[in-house]
């Protein structure tokens, strides 16, 4: 059992808050509302009358409050539906990163396990690079998290008018380091950026910059987009 997580798997989670939650919005309004269904074995999807492709990424018992990488699953382990997830564990044993190489981790003592889930499930989405995750009860208590595989699915574009939203929203939902999700947004998007103490600049699409500053503490203070001359 596991009541917290590391440094590394909190880094590495930072660098992909605000890309990732923006990332989600999108996916959210792009998904019909409707029943799902799955054949594992074609890597399908289905939801409403969309389908896609898609691979398991993990499951998440709420009853023992385990989550289970996709790849060490019996029934999925060495198949195609369960690849990205041994893309995630051969980037934790990579990076030194625990709770990607654990097969199951037992989340039963932190004070949301069901948010540790989603936790796991978000850093997978954002080292795989998917464009969301999906997350359905399968039954029996069980979660499963799908990640889409799919070029009908949008991708969330760098935006200057809402960028300062983003940022400052992604740098609270973890609130371990802003640093790391400014440059992780930026590195997302294959924008050019410049760190220097107390800020981190980058160009955007379209002739403009962006500067996220820093407080005293490493906090995201603020965040200013201005059009380059």
């Amino acid at each position: 059992m596991i009541t917290e997580f590391s440094v590394a798997f909190l880094t590495e989670a930072e660098r992909h808050a605000a890309w990732g939650a923006a990332q989600l919005e999108v996916l959210t309004g792009f998904l019909p509302e409707g029943p799902w269904s799955a054949d594992l074995a074609a890597c399908a999807y289905r939801q409403g009358e969309l389908d896609l492709r898609v691979a398991v990424l993990g499951t998440y018992d709420m009853a023992e409050r385990t989550w289970m990488w996709g790849w060490a699953n019996p029934g999925l382990g060495g198949t195609e539906v369960a690849a990205a997830g041994v893309a995630v564990e051969r980037y934790g044993q990579g990076h030194g990163i625990a709770e990607l190489t654990a097969g199951t981790l037992d989340l039963s003592g932190f004070a949301d396990p069901r948010r540790a889930a989603e936790m796991l499930a978000f850093t997978g989405m954002g080292i795989t690079g998917a464009p969301g995750y999906i997350g359905v009860p399968a039954g029996g208590g069980t979660q499963v998290y799908f990640l889409p595989d799919d070029a009908q699915v949008p991708r969330a574009a760098p935006d200057p008018v809402t960028l300062p939203r983003i940022l400052l929203t992604g740098a609270g939902l973890i609130g371990f380091s802003a640093r790391h999700v400014v440059g992780g947004y930026f590195d997302h998007h294959g924008l050019p950026q410049r760190a220097e103490p107390g800020r981190i600049t980058a160009d955007l699409p379209g002739g403009s910059a962006a500067e996220a500053h820093f407080d005293a503490l490493g906090r995201l203070a603020k965040v200013e987009v201005t059009a380059l001359p």
